[in-house]
């Protein structure tokens, strides 16, 4: 056994291991003044000389040698942090021979880009690293209060009445914004138990303040719940009667979503749902669209439901040029009152105006539109409502400059911090997020270049929204770890721990529909194709792997159930109560729990071990505990070869298989498998993945 480590005669490189957990950097997340102990790791007697170097200036450290096992030699350095960020990397010396060691991997060359990093100060929630994670989209979720539910004609949203949905299983329209299944708080609340069974840790729930859309991302009221959601105790008034286009006479609408009553009872509601989420165990983060609201809010309020409402609110910016909220929108026309449809819509969308923090905050009005996001960030994580974060929608796209952006991203997390300071800040963001990443504004992203892309390419061959196909990728384990590990070092490691993983959401295309490996739509190749084609080997290597990567596993409600669905609308189809894929159910039952009881893959070490066609595996290790994961896409079975040396393991080790997928189902029976020469040989399964394991609970 020896022989594998220091047969080589240069440096072996398969050995050299550092990254950013607390078995390497301890403390992993340090404050300014802390001692850092660092931590490398190298073949056994392998290598001369290990010196920690920090980028761009002369500080070089070189490293003790403190502990040595039969494989690996471990060196170590203590610094002191300053008040400033840190980055390093490693060189390696052996010799002749220099190499170095950065956030890539070994390399010949450096580059501060890919260094290591600690950021004094920046800490991300505990309770979120690693955690998993569900994704609801309220109305099609369950119906657990039908006398809430939308009714038909109760007020029309562009241009046509809204519908209520009489059938819970109907498919989605092309125009699906105003049709609406009744999907509420009360529905999630009764569902709790199932959701529990699914090892689920926090619930993420799609927009629940006062909209008219099934959506919400068109905020009407963002300091109360809707009471769709929540609870209607005043309901009075007619509803649009047949014919007209406009909201003069939704009063029924108007006193649903307007008066005091209703608000309240909801906002209670809300509390006590709340309450029980958190008495559970479990977390609950909402989502924040802050970059824009709807025509309908009452701030602006161009659909008159508030100057018609009857209650005590202050004239919209749309209404009155005196309104208080004048600033708060651009309008190009200021001579254009009253009734002013003149304003900037995000991305030219008159539904969406898009709110103008720049003018408001250099406005002299008593109150500025950025104080009041503050404040109303502030009052969802504080008591009595006591969330537990916040996932910004489209975060990178508010205000309307990039300055101004990051400004406002700094002032926000500084007032949720100081209002809960184990709040999570998660952002919906497209590209490189480091620039938000620095410690001072988001904690962490939804992952899409570091997860959803990366692995839809490789599993499908299909980018995350079915339009595009390459199947020069699908398969490709070469590009997949590249493509992994040039979009993980974006990331600190501690927003690589709360990233939202996810294989489907509200925005893409349904993952099973994606392993038909079609590009489709619904307006293109309608609802039942969807479901045409998929492979479920490939759907639960998929899953698979979101649950051992690391980050925070997300479920799209209702992908556990076999739902397939094109992207929006077709993604938001109704979870499927009582017509689930049961096997499909309890197949993520196993795989959440393996991903609850390895303490490995909550937030262990990550280290890539093959990569060739058709085949990736990958190590997963912290302390004791370690893991071993492989996924073919071979359409014929084939053998995996996986150097299981290179996270610890020794000759004549016993690991045990303790998950094994194909297209035909999965087993979870306990196989044993012996370590020779330090390599792993598993037979996998056409379109298959395996899950092994050294030890449960470690």
């Amino acid at each position: 056994m020896k022989g594998l480590f220091t047969a080589k005669k240069g440096v072996n490189t398969d050995a050299l291991f550092c990254d950013e957990t607390a078995d390497y950097r301890n403390p992993a997340e340090p404050d300014a003044g802390d001692i850092v102990t660092m931590r490398f790791r190298t073949a056994h007697n392998n290598i001369e000389k290990v010196i920690w170097v920090e980028d761009d200036t002369d500080v070089e450290i070189e490293m003790d040698l403190v502990e040595s096992t039969e494989h690996f030699d471990y060196y170590e350095a203590k610094i002191e942090v300053k008040d400033k960020p840190v980055r390093y990397f490693f060189e390696i010396r052996k010799g002749s021979e220099v190499c170095y060691y950065n956030r890539l991997g070994v390399v010949d060359e450096t580059w501060s880009g890919f260094s290591f990093r600690i950021t004094p100060g920046f800490h991300t929630p505990i309770w979120a690293q690693g955690a998993l994670m569900y994704q609801i989209f309220v109305d099609r979720f369950c119906n657990g209060d039908f006398s809430n539910d939308v009714v038909d004609r109760e007020y029309i949203y562009i241009g046509q009445p809204v519908e209520r949905v009489k059938n819970w299983d109907d498919k989605m329209s092309s125009m699906d914004v105003r049709r609406f299944y009744g999907g509420d708080i009360q529905g999630i609340w009764d569902k709790l138990d199932y959701l529990q069974s699914l090892s689920v840790e926090v619930l993420y729930l799609s927009p629940i303040f006062v909209s008219p859309s099934n959506h919400k991302y068109d905020c009407q009221d963002y300091e109360h719940i809707d009471p769709h959601y929540g609870v209607i105790v005043k309901d009075e008034g007619c509803t649009v009667p047949e014919g007209e286009t406009t909201n003069e006479h939704a009063e029924k609408y108007r006193v649903r979503s307007a008066a005091k009553e209703n608000l309240e009872a909801s906002d209670e509601l809300f509390q006590r749902f709340v309450e029980e989420v958190h008495k559970r165990g479990m977390k609950i983060i909402l989502d924040g669209v802050f970059n824009h609201c709807g025509s309908f809010n009452k701030w602006l309020d161009r659909e008159k439901v508030y100057e018609k409402s009857g209650e005590s609110y202050a004239k919209g910016a749309y209404v009155s040029a005196d309104s208080p909220y004048h600033s708060f929108f651009k309008f190009y026309n200021e001579n254009n009152w009253p009734y002013n449809g003149d304003y900037e819509g995000w991305w030219g969308h008159n539904t969406l105006p898009k709110l103008n923090y720049e003018k408001a905050a250099g406005s002299n009005e008593a109150e500025s539109l950025e104080a009041y996001i503050l404040k109303i960030a502030k009052k969802w994580v504080s008591p009595p409502f006591n969330i537990d974060g916040w996932r910004l929608d489209v975060a990178a796209d508010l205000g309307h400059t990039p300055e101004y952006n990051h400004e406002f991203w700094k002032k926000f997390r500084k007032a949720v911090k100081e209002a809960n300071p184990s709040a999570l800040i998660l952002a919906e963001h497209y590209g490189d997020p480091s620039p938000w990443l620095d410690g001072s504004q988001w904690d962490s992203v939804m992952n899409y270049d570091a997860f959803m892309e990366p692995v839809s390419w490789f599993l499908t061959g299909l980018e995350k929204h079915s339009d595009e196909s390459k199947q020069e990728l699908f398969g490709d384990g070469e590009a997949f770890f590249r493509t992994m590990r040039y979009s993980m070092v974006r990331m600190q490691t501690s927003s690589l721990n709360t990233a939202m993983n996810e294989l489907s959401n509200h925005d893409h295309s349904r993952f099973l529909t994606r392993t038909n490996r079609t590009v489709g739509r619904l307006a293109s190749k309608g609802s039942a194709a969807a479901g045409v084609g998929i492979n479920y080997g490939l759907f639960r290597a998929g899953v698979v792997i979101q649950m051992t990567w690391p980050g925070c596993p997300t479920i799209y409600y209702a992908d556990e159930a076999g739902v397939c669905g094109w992207t929006d609308p077709d993604n938001r189809r109704t979870y499927p109560w009582g017509h689930e894929d049961q096997e499909l159910v309890e197949f993520h039952r196993y795989i959440t729990g393996i991903h609850k009881r390895i303490k490995a893959l909550r937030c262990g070490s990550l280290k890539e071990l093959v990569m060739k066609k058709n085949l990736i595996a990958y190590g997963r290790f912290q302390g004791d505990s370690r893991a071993i994961i492989a996924v073919s896409t071979s359409s014929e079975p084939c053998l995996a070869e996986i150097p299981a040396w290179q996270i610890g393991f020794s000759d004549g080790d016993f690991i045990e298989r303790i998950m094994k997928t194909s297209e035909k189902g999965y087993n979870v029976g306990a196989v044993q498998y012996e370590i020779h020469g330090g390599i792993l040989k598993v037979e996998m399964e056409p379109y298959g993945a395996v899950v092994l394991t050294n030890a449960w609970n470690l």
